[in-house]
């Protein structure tokens, strides 16, 4: 009988260690594999933007850029589901061939209404805190909440637009790798977002290869037109550095009275009525109409508004507009005014517009 005992015993103890490696088994193989962390990208800029006064690329400490979450912000900019008719994305008023602008003078949003402003370019705005005309949003992320439930562009709510992507299968799988979690909120829609748009940055132009890397490959109009733009065109005073820009708001002498307040939208200070954010100029050649409402179709209508067309008594004018008004103007001949024109095109980065990596991935 002991011995029985013993034998059932070990039967046991062999039958116990085989459903416990079943068990082990089992677990392993059926136990979701974990999700690796993001992987964390850094945009290919040219050294001189790192050693020049605008610095590396800065990004929010808890939004840094990662491969999975510009490749979801990509696929979101040009989803049509951020709508509220599913008929318009970021990108049906961004364009990436017009610098990711709109060519109409307003944009028309899904209700058939039109905006009060120019669709202002999507370009190098990592290293930008003041974002629309007015200033509005201090961040890419701020930014990117506004259109949305604006009731004349996307008209929709940030519910209504998580529901849906909540349907789609795909992005669960996407937002998951990208934010290790598979709930989906604004918040996260946003940063996806912003990640992608501080990836499209522009300094690849004709002019860097000039300016910062020493081709001489301008040509004698487009040299003469750096020479004024530098010089008595008095152009570089606002526009100057890598970015083109500077980080100001300025009232440059379009309007005696401000129909569109600008800054003072924001600000509720009168002093700071019609003055308007300083947009880059790369890639001008490619982003008409230009000034905050389009009312300029082509550079040679800006530049003759600077050359003779600046009101000096506009209220809240800018002390750099003083450049454009003394001894009634810059005086420019049709020759330099073509010139200027001239360098203005060398600013277009063909490589930026037509980037297979900023197109719909749909």
């Amino acid at each position: 009988m002991r011995n029985l005992h013993l034998a059932t015993l070990r039967n046991f103890s062999v039958l116990a260690v085989l459903a416990f490696l079943a068990t082990a088994s089992w677990t392993s193989c059926c136990k979701p594999e974990p999700v690796p962390p993001p992987t964390a990208l850094e945009v290919d800029v040219p050294f001189w933007i790192g050693t020049s006064i605008i610095g590396d690329m800065p990004h929010p400490a808890n939004n840094p850029l990662t491969v999975e979450g510009v490749a979801l912000g990509r696929k979101l900019f040009y989803d049509k589901n951020l709508s509220g008719d599913n008929t318009m994305s970021c990108a049906s008023c961004h364009l990436q061939g017009v610098g990711f602008s709109d060519s109409a003078q307003f944009s028309t949003g899904i209700a058939g209404d039109m905006g009060g402003r120019q669709a202002m370019a999507v370009i190098n705005l990592a290293w930008d805190d003041k974002l629309f005309w007015d200033g509005r949003a201090a961040s890419l992320e701020d930014q990117a909440f506004l259109p949305v439930v604006n009731n004349v562009e996307l008209n929709t709510t940030w519910p209504e637009v998580e529901e849906k992507l909540r349907a789609d299968e795909g992005y669960a799988d996407l937002f998951e790798a990208a934010f290790a979690s598979r709930d989906i909120d604004s918040v996260k829609v946003v940063q996806a977002i912003a990640q992608f748009e501080r990836t499209l940055v522009s300094f690849n132009s004709r002019y860097d290869r000039f300016f910062f890397g020493g081709e001489q490959i301008l040509s004698d109009a487009e040299l003469a037109g750096f020479d004024l733009f530098m010089g008595d065109a008095e152009c570089v005073h606002c526009h100057a550095g890598p970015l083109m820009s500077d980080p100001t708001f300025r009232n440059n002498g379009l309007d005696m009275v401000h129909a569109d307040l600008g800054l003072a939208d924001v600000t509720g200070d009168p002093a700071d009525n019609g003055k308007f954010k300083v947009t880059t100029l790369r890639n001008i050649g490619a982003t008409a109409p230009y000034m905050h409402d389009g009312r300029f179709a082509t550079l040679a209508e800006v530049i003759e508004h600077y050359n003779s067309g600046v009101l000096s008594d506009s209220p809240n004018i800018d002390p750099e507009m003083e450049h454009f008004t003394l001894d009634g103007g810059l005086n420019l001949t049709d020759e330099q005014k073509a010139n200027l024109v001239a360098f203005l095109h060398t600013l277009t980065d063909e490589a930026f517009l037509t980037n297979s990596a900023f197109s719909d991935p749909n």
